[in-house]
């Protein structure tokens, strides 16, 4: 019992190590979708919304609200939002796709330093002097999406792709599948047997390449306790949902991470010239980034709000910072417009801290908040990410 104590410490240090010194998250991995159903944004709605990559940020911007906060307590991660909203203000879509679509540009340093730096923090500068780098074609695989912590796992599966005799074939077969049909014929017949096996299983399983991908231990330990396969066994149930009943056609998530790189036909709302043209000429005005926590950040402003995003931070805070958590949803209700809607994810069908916290002078979470789980229960079979076992949406509830 020690030794897997220990063992859950020095996992725990790494993924802290790790987050602390890392870009974690290249792209969102969030379906913002199923997010706006849920959100149902309008014009004077104002957002706080976990930052992560930015994507989802820029996607509900898309919405026309009066305001997002974009916070993330890594600085790397709001850089990295720096630099595409930087993007938007001086590049031509040409150029911006080429960045964030293809993930390369022959001439990122150029871009950068005649275009965009000036237009940066003083950390995201400084950050992007020394990485700008990996736009550029050759690097890396030759793709921003195979950078920072997340992208390590793609070149990995990239590089298990190719030493997988027919697996990069049929896995395109699938990425071009005419209609669900045949997307599930040829997973079915092509990729899974190909695709499944012991060192995959391995590679999934270890505690390491789940923090990499950004997954801290008490995550690892819920899936493990849920699944009798454990999360390799999660990992493949969420893929063979993905690939067996959702279209492929437009999941730019699984697209991005098979194939390195968007398409034009599938990627994000921001990257399509729409989307982008949309955002450059005044909706992406209303986005502010903030390098703090969403605690911080609350008890810092005056400002109220109608919307908060939250990712799936909770699941860990729960476990290592209670009273943190209890602080949040504290600092939440306090700043939340009567009518505010909040979202987040987490490894939890039915978490079991919220029925648990307590908020100072509130009472009990579901005294101020309502959880709708019917809506949450026919938004998560939507949703093209499909890696989190519980989507939760909750309505502010006046106080009396």
């Amino acid at each position: 019992m020690s030794r897997t104590r220990l063992a859950d410490r020095i996992n725990q240090r790494v993924f802290n190590a790790l987050y602390a010194r890392s870009l974690v998250y290249n792209t969102c991995w969030e379906d913002p979708a199923v997010d706006r159903h849920a959100l149902r944004i309008g014009p004077d709605d104002r957002l706080l919304v976990i930052t992560s990559a930015g994507c989802n940020v820029l996607d509900y911007a898309l919405c026309g609200p009066a305001r997002i906060h974009a916070v993330d307590a890594n600085p790397r991660q709001t850089a990295l939002l720096e630099l595409k909203l930087a993007g938007i203000r001086r590049l031509q879509h040409d150029d911006f796709f080429a960045l964030f679509g293809s993930g390369r540009h022959g001439q990122a340093r150029e871009l950068y330093h005649d275009a965009l730096r000036d237009d940066l923090s003083p950390f995201a500068q400084g950050y992007w002097d020394r990485h700008i780098a990996a736009f550029l074609p050759g690097r890396r695989g030759g793709s921003f999406y195979y950078f920072g912590l997340s992208g390590w796992v793609a070149r990995g599966f990239r590089a298990y792709m190719k030493v997988r005799p027919g697996l990069r074939d049929a896995v395109e077969r699938v990425l071009s599948a005419a209609d669900l049909d045949e997307q599930r014929e040829h997973y079915d017949r092509d990729v899974a047997p190909r695709l499944w096996g012991r060192g995959m299983n391995w590679a999934l399983s270890r505690p390491f390449t789940m923090s990499l991908l950004g997954v801290p231990h008490p995550q690892r330990e819920e899936v493990v306790r849920g699944h009798d396969n454990g999360i390799a066994g999660f990992i493949r149930e969420s893929v063979e949902y993905v690939f067996r009943r959702l279209p492929i056609a437009d999941n730019y998530f699984w697209s991005l991470y098979l194939r390195g790189r968007y398409t034009p036909e599938c990627c994000p709302e921001y990257l399509k010239p729409a989307g982008f043209a949309a955002l450059k000429h005044g909706l992406a005005d209303c986005i502010e980034p903030h390098t703090t926590t969403v605690t911080g950040f609350l008890q810092q402003t005056d400002e109220r709000l109608s919307r908060f995003v939250l990712l799936d931070h909770m699941d860990w805070m729960s476990v290592y910072h209670p009273q943190a958590l209890v602080e949040e949803w504290q600092a939440i209700a306090e700043r939340a417009t009567p009518d505010a809607r909040l979202i987040f994810r987490s490894a939890h069908a039915e978490p079991g801290y919220l029925e648990q916290l307590h908020i100072p002078g509130v009472g009990s979470l579901q005294e101020r908040f309502r959880f709708e789980r019917e809506l949450a229960e026919r938004l998560q079979p939507l949703d093209r990410v499909h890696t989190y076992a519980g989507f939760h949406i909750a309505q502010h509830l006046a106080e009396a």
